[in-house]
């Protein structure tokens, strides 16, 4: 169940309720908030053909603030948030402080060889995963855990129709340690004016796969781990989780649907429940590993919205920066300097963490 609503500043908001829950009535946005519009450029570095996206604006957006100030919990008497309902189950707006958005002044495009620039345009949300302000995506019920499925898959959907968007990606950052600047559970989701260079390098690699072997490189890739086991963490029928054979972050899991599916939206039933299970297993192995919860990075690889989709295998990339108790992963000279990433933690030893942190 979908409910639409309007901020005060014409931002969209929608309300997502499981079905057979009371009619939601939107709240008014009793707030007075100046229209938003952004100076939201993107500038092509040449060397790589990479876009950079520059929002300068989001330097001034909310940090940190304490419990009873968080603009993502329910609004109350006195106080007025985000979200102009008493409670909510999911909720979904557009980003206040968007890196891309449909609303852009003053940018004007360049392109004589060397520079090339052009307006920020595309859409951010944010996703509330729940109104309780403690909890995180780890401690959501199974049902709540598929709601957010749900959530993601219809916003995929709707960003997928909106002009000029190539890419949806949806994404939770949790911890001070990933720069959260927000500690209520919740994610985002990007909608690229372009497809980025690791989706694009992923869709490569397939096409030159399939042209060699005839078959999916994601396929086989996720029939090996399988076959092998040894660095599988958790499986159900629809699911397997893993740490892949390269990993490059001490932490990392990846979670592959068994059969082919390009996108969040084309999920079964059957699967976004068994993703809701698998995903709720390995989180909390995750936080089980140290004395203080897991930092993370969670990552939808969709397909492309016009191109490679039926190269592409929807997969979500799960990883951490901690390597152990109190320390984290920097991305120092090699990794800033050249890409090249230095592992601290084998991954089968990765692997052999988790599962026995499952008990």
């Amino acid at each position: 169940m979908r409910t639409t609503g309007e901020l005060a500043d014409g931002r969209e908001i929608i309300w997502y309720d499981v079905e057979g829950s009371p009619p939601r009535v939107p709240g008014t946005d009793e707030r007075d908030l100046p229209h938003t519009a952004t100076s939201s450029q993107m500038r092509q570095d040449v060397l790589t053909g990479e876009w950079v996206a520059i929002a300068s604006h989001r330097q001034s957006r909310t940090f940190m603030p304490p419990a009873d100030e968080c603009p993502l919990c329910p609004s109350r008497e006195g106080r007025h948030t985000e979200v102009p309902t008493a409670d909510y189950q999911v909720v979904a707006f557009e980003n206040r402080f968007p890196s891309f958005s449909s609303h852009t002044d003053g940018v004007v495009p360049v392109d004589d060889g060397i520079e090339h620039m052009r307006a920020g345009v595309g859409r951010c949300e944010v996703v509330c995963f729940s109104s309780d302000h403690d909890g995180s995506f780890g401690s959501l019920s199974p049902e709540q855990a598929r709601l957010v499925v749900d959530t993601w898959a219809d916003r995929t959907t709707d960003l997928s129709a909106v002009e000029g968007v190539e890419q949806v990606f949806p994404f939770e950052n949790r911890g001070a340690e990933m720069g959260v600047t927000l500690q209520h559970p919740h994610g985002q989701i990007y909608a690229y004016p372009f497809v980025p260079a690791r989706a694009q390098r992923e869709l490569e690699s397939a096409r030159a796969y399939r042209a060699e072997t005839g078959r999916s490189l994601f396929g086989d890739i996720v029939e090996r781990e399988v076959a092998d086991g040894v660095r599988v963490i958790a499986s159900n029928d629809s699911w397997v989780a893993f740490v892949p054979y390269a990993a490059r972050w001490p932490m990392e899991v990846h979670f592959f649907p068994r059969v082919q599916r390009p996108d969040l939206p084309s999920l079964t039933d059957a699967e976004r429940d068994d993703f809701a299970r698998v995903y709720l297993d390995v989180l909390a192995r995750f936080d089980r590993l140290y004395s203080t919860p897991m930092p993370y990075i969670a990552a939808w690889h969709q397909a492309p919205v016009h191109v490679d989709r039926d190269l592409a295998w929807l997969h979500l990339e799960l990883y951490s920066t901690r390597r152990g108790e109190g320390k984290l992963k920097y991305l120092a000279g090699s990794e800033s300097g050249m890409g090249a990433f230095v592992g601290d933690v084998l991954p089968e030893q990765q692997a052999e963490q988790l599962r026995e942190a499952g008990a």
